[in-house]
């Protein structure tokens, strides 16, 4: 049995309309992760750091400043391609990119359920192949050590605790719009299986004077 801790990446750059520009850690997202890593600083000590190959997460991975771990690149850890699926849908199904909020909550389900139904196009990483890779990260990241803490995003999050919990679409996607950034979650693996043990912790952020950094983006 291992327990292994997954880390959203710290808030990025809000607004964009593409991944290279929503690709990078705001001032905040920094500020986030460097109030989590004084927490974990207090625990006990992970053995091993992995983060995904995106800018975001490794500049979260940086700033938790765990002490005499080298962090390692696990490209299985990389969000979904939520902008090429979404400019799929748009030329597939005429649903446009979302630009505020409220669009984007509306536009997140029908992306995924379209997405894990293969209505997509098809040089874009299908459902099945997302839904593997994260699940095998996870399984090499318990196999290889005793107290891995992996830094990764939502859509990988929200997948994994899926398949613990056993949730079907649209619960998921109710996970998928919920996962703060620079939350922590812990899950077991046992068996070759997998179990949800903590979801969404932020004590960094229940903190009086840091309501204004508990976010989503």
């Amino acid at each position: 049995m291992v327990e292994v801790t997954i880390i959203r990446h710290g808030q990025a750059n809000t607004g964009a309309r593409d991944e290279k520009s929503y690709d990078k850690l705001s001032d905040l997202g920094h500020q986030q992760a460097r109030w989590l890593g004084e927490v974990l600083r207090e625990q006990k000590p992970f053995d091993h750091l992995i983060a995904g190959g995106m800018r975001r997460q490794q500049e979260t991975a940086q700033g938790l400043a765990l002490p005499d771990l080298d962090m390692q690149i696990d490209p299985r850890l990389n969000e979904l391609n939520y902008f090429g699926l979404a400019e799929s849908m748009k030329q597939r199904n005429g649903v446009e990119i979302p630009d505020d909020l409220a669009s984007f909550v509306a536009h997140v389900p029908q992306l995924l359920t379209r997405w894990q139904a293969g209505d997509m196009c098809d040089h874009l990483e299908t459902y099945e192949d997302f839904r593997t890779r994260c699940l095998d990260a996870v399984r090499d990241a318990a196999r290889g050590h005793s107290r891995p803490v992996l830094v990764s995003s939502t859509g990988v999050i929200a997948t994994l605790t899926a398949e613990a919990l056993g949730l079907d679409m649209m619960m998921k996607t109710k996970v998928f719009l919920k996962v703060m950034n620079t939350s922590v979650h812990r899950f077991i693996w046992e068996n070759d299986s997998l179990h949800l043990a903590q979801y969404g912790a932020v004590p960094h952020l229940d903190v009086p004077g840091r309501e204004h950094a508990r976010t989503y983006g």
